[in-house]
């Protein structure tokens, strides 16, 4: 399998996972053109994804969306309440309603060659999942897990024994309480429906890494509240003192960023 990051961060998302078949794009916060232009980077097309797969309806998940569906008619999986508050954003302009197709959590589906297993996260939006993705002919998962405000049993147990990960490192606690956002926003991100910073992502990743893990990509970084170099150290930190037989540099642990393409991850 493989993924790709085309853009992570509160400006925007879109991530590529795959295999030999099928692909498919995980949310489409960013511009159809620059969609494309990271896909051609990995010497790919829009138009070769299989289905689009929304996480929420936050406009860093999906203002591409509209243009995405007019364009290509990929089809759009997502829960139902994202669906109707996707249908409710003029912003996004007309969608064909029959490439909808309505998914739920914890149970799962195909897109072509790939199984997808949706799981509930904690995050301030109608119906929000992360997806797992899964190929079963080769026995790998790989996991894309953002915007949830926390974790608990339920989360460990669905990302246990991933191969690869794009975990969310949302903020630094100290940047952002010191920083300009109002305190509303920042009492929404610190919540339990906000975004994981840099330390709780480090233990998440602590309690759920195992030998076969492969690589680790950390995503949705904050513009204003965070630094790339800050949130590797700071997770590899966690893990390294965690309580685990792991240290943070025991594994590849990259940044997806926010305005280019990430590497090649192949698992």
């Amino acid at each position: 399998m493989e993924l790709f990051s085309i853009a992570s961060g509160s400006s925007g998302n879109c991530i590529c996972v795959g295999n030999d078949v099928s692909h498919v794009m995980i949310d489409c916060g960013i511009s159809g053109k620059r969609i494309e232009a990271g896909m051609n980077e990995m010497d790919f097309t829009t138009a070769d994804c299989d289905a689009v797969l929304i996480t929420h309806e936050h406009s860093d998940h999906v203002s591409g969306l509209g243009v995405i569906a007019r364009k290509y008619g990929l089809p759009i999986f997502a829960t139902k309440g994202t669906i109707a508050a996707i249908k409710k954003m003029k912003s996004l302009g007309a969608i064909d309603d029959a490439l909808f197709h309505e998914i739920r959590p914890d149970e799962e589906f195909a897109v072509g060659d790939l199984m997808i297993h949706p799981i509930r996260i904690s995050h301030d939006a109608a119906d929000p999942v992360a997806y797992i993705i899964r190929d079963d002919h080769k026995d790998r998962r790989v996991g894309v897990i953002t915007d949830l405000g926390k974790y608990d049993d339920y989360i460990i147990k669905e990302i246990y024994a991933l191969d690869a990960l794009l975990l969310e490192a949302n903020h630094d606690v100290n940047m952002l309480l010191a920083g300009s956002y109002p305190y509303p926003l920042k009492q929404r991100i610190l919540g339990d429906r906000g975004h994981l910073s840099n330390e709780l992502s480090g233990q998440l990743l602590g309690k759920i890494l195992h030998d076969r893990m492969q690589y680790i990509l950390l995503g949705h970084l904050s513009k204003e509240n965070n630094y790339a170099d800050l949130a590797l150290e700071t997770v590899c930190m966690e893990v390294t003192m965690g309580d685990n037989p792991y240290k943070g540099s025991d594994f590849p642990i990259r940044i997806a960023a926010r305005d280019h393409v990430s590497e090649r991850i192949e698992v």
